[in-house]
């Protein structure tokens, strides 16, 4: 069955990082975040329908600048800052998140049993342009 489900075509995550528009700021949290979630597949094999039930169960966050971190939840929006990354230098970096899959599978609408292993599926990087605040004086009274 892991190999069955080796040759099912797995979404990569998409990877969402906040502030939007593809700056952020030195010193700053960054926040990373991803939207998926478990979906399943059918598949025939051997004559026999199978169902896949696939489940994200970790997230590897690459930050670009050589700093990594793992986590059990896709990260979240902001306010709810789960997964964040304070850049010390300006730049361009690619941050992206690569998702790790179990699956459970179950034959002919059966009971559901694991499928031994997991897949990994890399995510695309996001260019990200870390610029540094400045401040200007625009008037006075």
């Amino acid at each position: 069955m892991a190999q069955a489900l080796s040759e099912v075509a797995l979404p990569p995550s998409e990877l969402i990082v906040q502030p939007p528009n593809g700056r952020t700021l030195v010193n700053f949290a960054t926040n990373f975040h991803t939207d998926t979630d478990t979906f399943t597949r059918t598949i025939t094999l051997l004559g026999h329908q199978v169902d896949l039930r696939i489940t994200p169960a970790t997230y590897d966050w690459r930050f670009g600048d050589g700093h990594t971190t793992s986590t059990t939840t896709p990260g979240a929006a902001y306010p709810d800052l789960q997964v964040t990354h304070d850049y010390v230098t300006a730049g361009t970096v690619t941050p992206a998140v690569d998702t790790t899959y179990t699956a459970d599978f179950r034959v002919n609408g059966g009971a559901w049993r694991p499928v031994p292993g997991t897949v990994t599926i890399p995510g695309a990087t996001v260019p990200l342009e870390v610029v540094e605040a400045t401040p200007t004086l625009v008037g006075y009274r």
